[in-house]
């Protein structure tokens, strides 16, 4: 394996070229991750319950995140999918609640009616991981809506295969490309979307360090990015301790510097789970910059 930083030549180093994702005057938008699921890789099963839920969005809210996002369905390698209904009565109770609070929304789903749903009860981002693969419909909803959509790039969309791809980057850019033209073909504004590479969807390790390596290619596809890293798989096995993958938890270092590195090549916007400690990095690196 050569995920780690040293193996890559100076050129290639993740984040080394500021980029023009976000406008230098702008900040980094951090969204807080709700998972109101049992199952979920990190913390399945804590806010299952809405007023759980609730609590923990309007903690994410005051502890900085610019935007709180809600999904009921959980995406983690071996998850079964739930029913449409199931995932709705999940997420839309909490997102009215918090949207009725002042909190900005995202609803992360692959579903088109929960989607639209979640955009009628105050969602003003959808967070479609399937990048529009999962519901041929997903596209009109954000059209018809006018909240901004999130585009993430999942390789086999619905199954997270690692296949070994020559060109990572040049894949990811070459799919977005076409999942973003297919989105304005639907009547999507151009400023409505952002793009996400899609770390861990379909990705072995090699492939997610690459394209945070290349972050700046990403960026040349004209639209924000956003990075969503935290706690994941390629993290825990950098840092393995032994025998075993760092746990869950024990990755939120990791996964702010990677937020502070990814802001400072120019992404839109972060998504993680420890939204505390990410603000606290990005506030730090933003004083020295």
């Amino acid at each position: 394996m050569t995920s780690t930083l040293s193996a890559l030549p100076a050129e290639s180093k993740p984040f080394a070229t500021i980029s023009t994702c976000r406008p230098e005057s702008a900040g980094t938008t951090v969204l807080g991750i709700l998972n109101v699921t049992p199952d979920s890789f990190s913390d399945g099963g804590r806010f299952l319950a809405a007023s759980s839920a609730v609590a923990h969005g309007l903690r994410l809210h005051h502890a900085g995140a610019h935007i709180v996002d809600v999904g009921g369905e959980s995406t983690r390698p071996g998850a079964h999918r739930v029913s449409g209904p199931v995932e709705r009565s999940r997420v839309i109770p909490v997102i009215e609640e918090l949207a009725a609070r002042g909190v900005a929304v995202s609803v992360d789903t692959m579903r088109a009616d929960t989607a639209a749903a979640a955009t009628r009860a105050g969602a003003t981002y959808i967070n479609d991981v399937s990048g529009g693969c999962a519901d041929p419909k997903m596209y009109a909803v954000a059209a018809e809506s006018g909240v901004r959509l999130i585009i993430t790039h999942w390789r086999d969309s619905r199954r997270h295969i690692a296949r070994p791809v020559e060109d990572i980057v040049a894949r990811v850019l070459s799919d977005l490309d076409t999942a973003t033209t297919r989105a304005l073909a639907a009547g999507v504004s151009r400023e409505s979307i952002i793009v996400d590479p899609g770390l861990g969807f379909g990705k072995n390790s090699d492939d997610n360090w690459a394209l945070l390596a290349d972050l700046r290619q990403l960026c040349s596809l004209g639209y924000p990015v956003l990075i969503g890293a935290s706690r994941k798989r390629f993290l825990g096995a950098l840092l393995r301790e032994g025998n075993h993958d760092r746990s869950t938890t024990k990755r939120d270092t990791a996964t702010a510097v990677i937020s502070v590195l990814a802001a400072r090549a120019g992404a839109w916007g972060v998504r993680v789970h420890d939204v505390t400690g990410t603000t606290d990095a990005l506030r730090v690196a933003e004083k020295l910059t």
